[in-house]
């Protein structure tokens, strides 16, 4: 294996490697490893990011006499024995294999039961790792990404057959609006999508620069509300790293909000020595792995799929953590709502932690694992 770089980790963190997961060879990060018999808790990375990105919450969680595992995911980072070809089966990215992936890495480690917290496209991966397996992730925290509930099956329909899936409309009204859009995630799902990210004309390091900072409470113009519906004209109303500007690649989108040096010079929550982490990382993987878990989500496969366990909730403790001036927690209009209802039976707390926007355990990670760990107090109390 070619020699990597160390990784520039706060004392007490460790990287290993753990072999045999579900076929990966996984790269974790770990702290708390020092004494046996702790209570582990499994940190799961979101898009564009790494187990990297827990490296400011770690340290808390292992002095409060936890054992914490941060993987770098399926197609990321030093994570290996996937291949991410663009005309290659996706069914290594469903999430049921991302949920055998958690499974297999926490079973290696000994555990039979253990806490879980997942960050933006970690949230869904760690919210069906609850609903599937409540007796091995006993509570859950998701962070950035709400979720819903299971899909519905069709029902009742003996005498008025359920009609056949057509195609979402609204990627069409989003392309024939009078300033013409394409959602994130449809973007993030086409062949051009990972070229346009690895080669971006202001390069990794600048792109990841100017979409952290774009999604971040940096942003200024970064003021979420509850949106109405599932509609072009509600989901324009969100920035452009959510819905761009079609024809637009999402290197050029973010160029445009691109933070000043002085700004980066300031930046206290991801200063270019830790982004240096990220675009090293990025520049030498691509970002093909993590777009194929939006590939999976945006074909229908996940629907089908995971009608398997419609009716089924989260019946674990769980809890919401996001940045007040994250959009993602209302990407999805209703979603948030829901959680709190059908989604999440046993919601012990939901909290929108001021001053961070998408990156919340980055940008506030004291309140997070404040957060965190109290509510792990109170799970393990219910």
């Amino acid at each position: 294996m070619t020699t990597l770089p160390d990784i520039p980790l706060p004392a007490g963190i460790r990287s290993r490697y753990v072999d045999g997961i579900n076929g990966l060879r996984m790269h974790v990060l770990e702290a708390g490893f020092e004494t046996k018999g702790r209570p582990c808790i499994l940190l799961l990375h979101g898009f564009p990011e790494l187990a990297f990105s827990w490296r400011k919450v770690m340290p808390a969680l292992a002095a409060a006499g936890y054992h914490v595992l941060a993987p770098d995911q399926r197609g990321y980072g030093r994570t290996t024995g996937w291949t991410a070809d663009y005309d290659g089966d996706l069914a290594p990215f469903s999430l049921l294999n991302l949920v055998r992936d958690a499974l297999g890495l926490v079973s290696a480690f000994g555990y039979s039961h253990v806490d879980l917290a997942g960050h933006d496209f970690g949230s869904p991966v760690a919210a069906w790792c609850a609903l599937i397996r409540p007796d091995v992730f006993r509570s859950v925290t998701l962070m950035s990404a709400p979720f819903g509930g299971a899909p519905p099956l069709p029902f009742d329909t003996i005498d008025g057959p359920a009609k056949p899936a057509v195609e979402d409309p609204v990627h069409r009204e989003l392309a024939a609006l009078p300033r013409p859009r394409i959602h994130y995630q449809w973007y993030y799902a086409t062949r051009a999508a990972n070229a346009d990210l690895q080669h971006a004309p202001q390069g990794v390091h600048d792109f990841l620069r100017a979409y952290y900072h774009h999604k971040s409470a940096d942003w200024i113009d970064n003021k979420p509300y509850p949106l109405k519906s599932w509609s072009a004209g509600e989901l324009a109303k969100m920035p452009t790293y959510y819905v761009m500007d079609l024809g637009e690649t999402m290197a050029e989108t973010v160029a445009k909000e691109m933070p000043s040096p002085a700004a980066i010079a300031a930046n206290g929550w991801l200063p270019d020595s830790d982004l240096a982490y990220y675009s090293a990382e990025y520049g030498r993987t691509g970002f093909q792995g993590g777009l194929q878990w939006y590939r999976y989500g945006t074909t229908g496969m996940l629907n089908s799929e995971m009608q398997l366990f419609a009716g089924r909730s989260i019946d674990v403790p769980s809890c919401f953590i996001s940045g007040k001036q994250d959009w993602g927690t209302y990407q999805r209009p209703g979603v948030f709502e829901a959680m709190q209802g059908r989604g999440c039976t046993r919601m012990l707390g939901c909290h929108l932690v001021d001053g961070a926007g998408h990156w919340v355990q980055q940008e506030q990670p004291a309140e997070v694992s404040r957060l965190l760990l109290d509510f792990l107090e109170r799970a393990a109390a219910a």
